[in-house]
């Protein structure tokens, strides 16, 4: 059955442009004054940072990087390709390092891995990666291929790497609907939260707890909801991907023990302003939703019941409504359709990185939001699912879950061929 607005899942910020630049749109319902402030945040989204010192809006990348601008990850808003380029792997994920059971920072190369470095810096290794093939069997007893990235290190540029580095590649997610994720009320999904399992369905969402500027927050973004805000997302990025310090990372992205990257010129302190990284985050929440594809069509509200009786719909929560006071008014009342609960999930040992990310433990992932999941290899040539992007399918995707997810995938598997489609075809509307 067809629910009144579900065809625009981002309600009145909802955009009609479904081609492969449906990732960059403003919010439909942006006035033309607003429309400048969504353009004065895209120029800094865009913007290729320099070696300081430089030109005075762009100065100060690094002295370790990803990339030299958010778009250097974030190709028109979509998502990472993992291995898309085998000179450099690591382009469109990012190793997160972390040493033993507790994921502790490794003491020389910390929390991230940043490959690239400016003149007289080392970068901090070369990302490699190689595909194994893991044979899945279904519960009628055949089985599947499923391919899994394995990554790694090779010449590390300050040492030795710790005993027990554990590595966990991130890809980078599309980015639409991030303001509308960030006005849902907290309320709204703390009452989806059941960490005891007490109504006894096998699904136990949690909330990540964080800390923000002092204060107890609900983490929202990132794989593992380790950032509480729209901003703090981005400054996170700003700090460790570009290397670009700002008032929520005022100190310079450089382990103690490189030297080399603690002395070298900075672009001023903070390299980015406040009011840029405020017009940054803005244009971000900014980004409207696209419009739902085939929604109406008979198959798809066949897949849509599918998805619900299968079980899918008790993590992938459809709707919510945004809050009524929003940091962009345009997103303020909306009724939204993102298919995620924001909370996180036990997804099993087959999804475990091995790393525990703040509350978030090492099989723990926050239920990503399925919107616009059908345009991925519309706006970025193929597609990647998941949190390391082993997944070139959504059926695939699903085979990969476990933990409080088994009894759903179980369900897909036991669908006849023909139904299994009709679920994927659904999904890939949304």
């Amino acid at each position: 059955m067809l629910e009144e607005g579900e065809l625009r899942p981002g309600g009145e910020t909802t955009v009609d442009v479904t081609d492969t630049g449906a990732f960059l749109q403003q919010a439909a319902n942006l006035s033309l004054a607003r429309r400048t402030d969504f353009e004065s945040g895209f120029q800094f989204f865009s913007l290729d940072w320099e070696v300081a010192p430089g030109r005075p809006e762009a100065d100060g990348v690094g002295p370790l990087l990803n990339a030299i601008s958010c778009l250097g990850c974030h190709d028109r808003n979509g998502r990472g390709l993992p291995g898309s380029n085998p000179a450099r792997p690591g382009v469109g994920v990012l190793l997160r390092l972390g040493v033993g059971d507790e994921g502790r920072p490794d003491p020389v190369y910390g929390n991230q891995l940043q490959p690239t470095g400016i003149a007289g810096v080392a970068g901090e290794g070369v990302v490699t990666r190689r595909d194994e093939t893991v044979l899945h069997q279904l519960v009628d007893g055949s089985t599947r291929e499923l391919e899994i990235p394995v990554y790694g290190i090779e010449d590390p540029g300050y040492g030795p790497l710790a005993d027990d580095l554990r590595l966990s590649p991130r890809l980078t997610p599309h980015l639409v609907g991030q303001g509308l994720l960030e006005a849902i009320p907290a309320d709204d999904i703390l009452a989806g939260s059941d960490p005891d399992d007490a109504d006894g369905d096998g699904i136990s969402g949690r909330p990540a707890w964080v800390q923000s500027e002092g204060e107890r927050a609900l983490g929202r973004f990132g794989w593992k909801a380790g950032q509480p805000s729209v901003e703090a997302q981005t400054a996170i990025a700003y700090h460790e991907d570009l290397g670009i310090t700002s008032r929520l990372h005022p100190d310079v992205n450089c382990p103690s023990v490189q030297s080399a990257c603690d002395s070298a010129t900075n672009g001023g302190s903070p390299e980015i302003t406040a009011a840029r990284l405020a017009v940054t985050a803005a244009y971000l929440r900014l980004l409207g939703v696209p419009v739902r594809r085939n929604g109406d069509d008979p198959d798809v509200l066949r897949g849509k019941t599918l998805f619900q009786q299968s079980g899918c719909a008790s993590c992938h929560r459809p709707s919510f409504v945004t809050a009524a006071e929003t940091h962009e008014p345009e997103l303020a009342s909306q009724r939204i359709w993102p298919y995620s609960d924001g909370l996180l999930h036990d997804m099993g040992s087959g999804l475990s990185d091995r790393r525990p990310e703040g509350e978030a433990q090492a099989s723990e992932w926050r239920t990503p939001p399925l919107w616009s999941l059908g345009l991925v290899e519309t706006v970025g040539a193929r597609a990647a699912f998941l949190h390391d992007g082993r997944a070139t399918t959504i059926d695939e995707a699903i085979l990969w879950h476990g933990g409080e997810a088994t009894e759903a995938r179980l369900a897909y598997e036991r669908m006849p061929e023909a139904r299994r489609k009709l679920l994927v075809q659904f999904v890939e509307s949304l």
